[in-house]
């Protein structure tokens, strides 16, 4: 099992958790700020998915930025959470991605 924190604009609003194939996004208690994505309002609380949800895998990069990633870190191009975890800590959006201990 890995676990990401998710930030919006530097304040913790949720847990990203892989476990065994299956994705789960949750907001953390208390978080009043605003969601993530237009498709995980916060009122939902929790969410779970068979794939990394759409959002989080657009904030990882494309293309020669992407190789040089998987090249730096080793990571095959299929572990998608393992690439989130290694290059979505300083995003150019509002949402960063880092690994929970």
């Amino acid at each position: 099992m890995r676990k990401a924190e998710v930030y919006f604009d530097n304040i913790l609003c949720g847990l990203l958790i892989e476990n065994e194939g299956t994705y789960i996004f949750e907001y953390v208690d208390g978080y009043e700020g605003q969601p993530i994505s237009l498709l995980m309002p916060i009122n939902e609380k929790n969410f779970e998915s068979n794939v990394l949800f759409p959002f989080f895998d657009g904030l990882i990069p494309e293309g020669a930025l992407l190789q040089i990633a998987l090249n730096k870190w080793k990571i095959d191009l299929n572990d998608r959470m393992g690439v989130l975890l290694k290059t979505a800590s300083d995003p150019i959006g509002a949402v960063s991605i880092k690994e929970a201990e």
